[in-house]
């Protein structure tokens, strides 16, 4: 299975095979084996130019379409020679399209953005990412968002909110957590807002 690159994207210069440390298992625990943090990577004309070889970026994307392709269209401006190739779908399905791509020994994505933190928890436990932290996010991102591997980044986040209409639902009556939400004088009473809001 291949490894696939994160984060702001390297075209496709990361390792694309699965290496495994040769040592007896009774000799090391993992934490022997874990490598340091990639040091931070800066964007090189030899890496600009790699990419440019090979001409495109492949980006799985669970952020809004619009976003994706602004982000694709703002690298294209940056890196002329290199196209973005953004494949737009919820979180759940480009989780399982990654782990179909990867059962299947198909190495499709370069840069992938998922809107479910537990993906790249996954992805990272399956070695399915390879290190990679670019200057610019090394810089500007807090250092709890950054995995201490180098694997991946918070690149976006949001805050959900519990609202009710005050004309149904008496204020001591009302939900204060998530889990609230659960008991069953709620049934049929909950309601999401449309995703793209």
């Amino acid at each position: 299975m291949g490894r696939m690159p994160c984060g702001t994207g390297n075209g496709r210069g990361a390792p694309c095979s699965r290496r495994r440390a040769r040592w007896p298992q009774a000799r090391c625990s993992p934490s022997r084996l874990k490598a340091a943090p990639p040091a931070p990577s800066a964007v090189t004309p030899a890496l600009i130019e790699a990419a440019r070889k090979e001409g495109k970026v492949s980006f799985y994307s669970a952020l809004e379409l619009n976003v994706a392709e602004r982000l694709g269209k703002v690298f294209e401006a940056k890196y002329p020679g290199i196209s973005v190739r953004v494949e737009r779908s919820g979180a759940e399905r480009i989780f399982q399209r990654i782990a179909q791509e990867q059962a299947s020994n198909i190495n499709a994505v370069d840069v992938v953005n998922s809107t479910d933190p537990a993906h790249y928890l996954d992805w990272k436990k399956k070695d399915w990412l390879a290190p990679y932290l670019p200057e610019d996010v090394a810089k500007h991102f807090p250092a709890d968002q950054i995995d201490p591997d180098g694997m991946y980044a918070t690149s976006c986040a949001w805050l959900e909110a519990i609202g009710y209409n005050t004309n149904l639902v008496e204020a001591r009556r009302r939900a204060e957590e998530l889990r609230d939400l659960l008991d069953p004088k709620w049934p049929g009473q909950d309601r999401q807002g449309a995703p793209g809001l």
